[in-house]
């Protein structure tokens, strides 16, 4: 058989368990045909690659990513970073910015939460240094912010205006009154304002081309879009122009998208949304089949449900209720489509879970749902077993397992939950032992340089569970420790399979990818560096010398 491109002597990881290791491989019409050892290549004619014992695997599936998001942060500005130990000297530092740069409309900052030592800023905190102007200060993980009266005026908000979503999506007050603090979905208004009304198509096609020009060059072939919460209209620009561009044959990654649903009283509009999107964003590269709900918030401020209080007694809350899960799933069932979760907490996902064993009860044979659980930060151990059994898939962000901020983020956790659970987060090899489909993501929304995209440092830190001089990331975010606990540390075989096989099988596209199997698409990287076995601090600082999606050679 004529061939398009023959390789050999190579050292393959295939993902393909029944043949996990080869040494050749032979590519035709876009597609591997022969996959194995040096004596089969004898039935193909071609030109040979040799690539001198070269490390080879598949291309990246990165199954929770937010291409969407990511668009409209490119043309949001998120503020002067603030970096103080304390409230008093995170004010002060504001204060001063704001007399050395007067006039402006808004002024926006930055901060993490924990910087404020349990203390909080109010919006008359912000008030007093705002000079009248609107102030904005973002939480650093995206999740929660505090902007003063002056903003909260420009959106009509009053201490009458109703939660979204109550203990999960919701402004604070005091006494019945805003404190100028909101929290998830509540808070995003805040952050995104002015994308409606100024984003353009060339804008989101700039921004979409470079995501495009990142996934090529790092090998990425497949992602899961996690969509813009609270901004379908923008995510459906977006989608057209992804469209656009799969039509006019600028689109060689395979998109996986969504509609995203953070509200109870959206859940009619989200189903005919998603039902929508399936219909309309439907090329070659490009499907919609995923209803993607945030069914919690984030650990650090206390919106993730949990099934044992914090230390402080709060609980967090779901968005549904485990009926209200099973009736979600049986009209996607119907519908042929699939659910995707936001569960950070314990709570969110065991609801989740509930509302699957309800709904496979109830249609047996005929349920078919695809469900991913995402995140997962905590989980209880009666629930640890159900993953498996009930084939839902538990996808990970491993970047994060280092505890997701820098210094001793134990004693975060700790103070958070008790020390007996903060020594038992991110338990995702438990879960891969258990049988369940584990993937990993890299679950950023900021473009920037693309570095926390990168599935190599994922890699590294999903094995090592600490980011330290030896890894490819800012100093800020270095930890002094490897995180907790030590059991829960993957190896390079497990990192690999879970960002290829594993992925297409949370997307349903194992028929096609995720593997370097005859018949599937020729999707591959080669490493001048045999990542098998590499030392894994550093790993992250790893990148393909030559990417193929479909055969065709991606970068330079």
């Amino acid at each position: 058989m004529k061939a398009d491109q023959i390789i050999k002597n190579a050292k393959i990881f295939t993902s393909n368990k029944e043949n996990l290791l080869a040494t050749a491989l032979v590519v035709k019409d876009g597609k591997f045909v022969y996959v194995g050892d040096e004596a089969g290549l004898a039935a193909y004619e071609g030109e040979v690659t040799d690539l001198g014992g070269k490390f080879v695997m598949p291309g990246i599936i990165d199954s929770h990513v937010h291409v969407t998001t990511g668009t409209g942060f490119e043309y949001v500005d998120l503020g002067v970073l603030v970096l103080c130990p304390t409230k008093q000297e995170c004010m002060d530092f504001m204060a001063d910015y704001i007399q050395k740069n007067p006039g402006m409309k808004r002024y926006r900052f930055a901060l993490e939460k924990s910087a404020l030592n349990g203390d909080n800023i109010t919006k008359e905190d912000l008030d007093a240094i705002s000079q009248g102007q609107e102030l904005v200060v973002l939480e650093i993980g995206c999740h929660s912010n505090w902007v003063n009266s002056k903003v909260l005026a420009a959106h009509g908000i009053t201490d009458a205006t109703p939660d979204p979503v109550p203990e999960l999506a919701y402004f604070v007050r005091k006494d019945g009154h805003l404190t100028g603090e909101s929290y998830e979905t509540a808070s995003w208004p805040f952050l995104f304002d002015e994308l409606r009304k100024n984003l353009t198509d060339e804008q989101i096609r700039t921004a979409l081309s470079r995501w495009i020009d990142f996934s090529k060059e790092y090998g990425v072939s497949a992602v899961f879009d996690a969509g813009f919460p609270e901004h379908n209209d923008i995510q459906e620009r977006i989608y057209a122009q992804l469209r656009n561009f799969d039509m006019q044959g600028k689109l060689p990654i395979y998109v996986d998208g969504c509609y995203v649903l953070t509200q109870p009283a959206k859940l009619k509009e989200a189903m005919e949304g998603v039902k929508r999107f399936n219909r309309e964003f439907n090329t070659e590269h490009m499907k919609v089949h995923t209803l993607k709900i945030f069914m919690d918030g984030t650990m650090k401020i206390e919106t993730a449900a949990m099934v044992t209080p914090y230390v402080d007694g709060v609980l967090g809350a779901s968005a549904f209720n485990a009926e209200q899960v099973a009736g979600i799933l049986k009209e996607l069932n119907e519908a042929g489509l699939d659910l995707h979760l936001h569960t950070v907490g314990e709570a969110a996902s065991r609801v989740v879970l509930d509302g699957v064993e309800l709904a496979r009860k109830e249609l047996g044979d005929q349920y078919h749902v695809k469900v991913t659980c995402a995140h997962l930060w905590i989980q209880d151990d009666a629930d640890l077993a159900r993953f498996a059994k009930l084939g839902v898939t538990a996808n990970f962000t491993p970047w994060w397992h280092s505890g997701n901020i820098g210094g001793e983020p134990i004693h975060l956790y700790t103070a958070l939950m008790g020390e007996e659970r903060a020594n038992k987060m991110y338990r995702c090899k438990t879960l891969w032992d258990s049988g369940t489909n584990v993937t990993w993501s890299s679950d950023e929304v900021f473009y920037g340089d693309f570095k926390n995209w990168s599935p190599y440092l994922a890699m590294e830190v999903g094995m090592t569970r600490w980011i330290n001089e030896n890894t490819r990331f800012d100093e800020v975010g270095r930890t002094v420790a490897p995180f907790p606990p030590a059991s829960e540390r993957m190896n390079i075989e497990e990192m690999m399979l879970g960002y290829t096989i594993n992925g297409a099988k949370q997307l349903g596209i194992e028929a096609s990818k995720g593997s370097i199997e005859a018949g599937k698409d020729a999707d591959f990287l080669v490493f001048d560096n045999d990542l098998l076995t590499a030392k894994h601090e550093g790993i992250s600082y790893n990148k393909p010398s030559e990417v193929y999606i479909r055969g065709k050679r991606m970068n330079n």
